[in-house]
């Protein structure tokens, strides 16, 4: 009973959850998980992590609780194998040796709980000749190609797509993915076991349709000359007259029809497959998206099957009618911020809480979980003088 009223009353009310903190695409992860109703625990060490962020706004950390624990303190490694065993999954983002240093490794965690799903988050994995190197998300998007492929001029640099392809899509989701599957498993009869989710894994693992596109000869192995990666005129960004921008990805003929009708070039727009007048192309319709503003194409498009959309700023998307509507942004707590995903009919996500502040649910925890050791631990910040 504890544990759905801690957690949520979404798909995975009743599943419990310790991270141990970090940052990126662990929390990430981990927030995911919240969301989706488990019971999350995050082991905060005295100090913290961090990039500099106010705890108060670090919104990777709503839908969870707080305990500090100084895993280099006498006493540490110890409640967190307390409440190991009363968990179903545990989430690391250290690099590979830490948590076993620590005496918090797969071994000591299992041991404890035969069932547990052990999840590591790194960027090289556990094993390979950079484990042992630091990384960041950009490194990990380089060595698999993924990034060398992002970017509209083949002469210049790629795209750099902030920390979303490697960290949360090549990384946290990834994870999530494969955390879940070994719970099932668990759940099924099976034994617990180590997940290893590695960035280079999953970043490597999205370009599957483009490795088979370039094994069949319809895509080439530099960037922005292809059908998706800016290359193709009718599948990119234009400025308007007011320095804004429209998208377009109108790439099947009924819709690359409809789009050169309502831009008013369907005289003058060439065959959508005669590769030879892309560039004629571009021209025309950059030339076209120049003469009015980003509202007034807006307009143009609205209601249609062109596959036109505005770019719109993190602040204006919000506010959009249809994410209005469907309520993909939510506030709480008064932090806009993008609501549980994806949907469920019968078992919805919630935002529940605001980000956990560190250590602020220890006396919560330690009852609602039957771990009295954590109220016994030294407090971790007076052992650190």
């Amino acid at each position: 009973m504890a544990v759905q009223a801690n957690g949520g009353d979404g798909p995975l009310s009743g599943v419990r959850v310790v991270e141990l903190a970090g940052i990126g695409p662990g929390p990430f992860a981990a927030m995911l998980l919240g969301d989706l109703g488990a019971d999350v625990v995050r082991i905060d060490r005295p100090g913290g992590p961090g990039l500099g962020v106010d705890p108060a706004y670090d919104l990777t950390n709503r839908n969870k609780r707080s305990v500090l624990v100084d895993l280099k303190g006498d006493g540490g490694p110890g409640v967190v194998l307390d409440l190991v065993e009363r968990a179903d999954i545990l989430i690391e983002g250290y690099r590979p040796g830490v948590a076993e240093r620590l005496g918090v490794g797969p071994d000591a965690c299992l041991a404890r709980n035969p069932k547990l799903v052990y999840g590591r988050m790194t960027g090289w994995g556990q094993d390979g000749p950079l484990a042992a190197r630091a990384g960041h998300d950009i490194a990990y998007l380089a060595i698999t190609g993924t990034l060398g492929m992002i970017g509209p001029d083949p002469d210049g640099p790629p795209t750099v797509p902030a920390n979303l392809v490697g960290d949360y899509a090549g990384g946290s989701l990834y994870l999530v993915i494969g955390v879940l599957a070994a719970l099932q498993h668990a759940r099924a009869g099976g034994a617990g076991q180590v997940v290893d989710a590695a960035i280079v894994d999953g970043a490597a693992h999205l370009a599957t349709m483009i490795h088979g596109m370039l094994a069949a000869g319809g895509w080439q192995d530099r960037r922005g000359v292809n059908l998706l990666d800016g290359g193709c005129p009718f599948y990119g960004t234009y400025e308007t007259s007011d320095g804004q921008y429209m998208a377009v990805g109108s790439l099947e003929q009924q819709f690359y029809d409809e789009f050169t009708r309502l831009l008013g070039i369907e005289d003058i727009a060439p065959a959508r497959k005669d590769l030879g007048r892309w560039d004629d192309l571009r021209t025309a319709v950059a030339e076209r998206f120049r003469e009015r503003t980003r509202e007034e194409w807006t307009a143009v498009f609205e209601g249609t099957d062109a596959c036109v959309a505005p770019v719109l700023s993190l602040r204006e998307a919000p506010a959009h009618p249809h994410l209005a509507a469907r309520a993909t942004f939510v506030e709480h707590g008064g932090l806009t911020q993008p609501a549980p995903a994806p949907r469920f009919s019968a078992t919805p996500g919630t935002v529940r809480t605001g980000p956990a502040l560190p250590g602020a649910d220890t006396d919560a925890v330690a009852r609602d979980w039957a771990v009295p050791s954590l109220n016994r631990h030294e407090d971790p910040q007076e052992s650190q003088g």
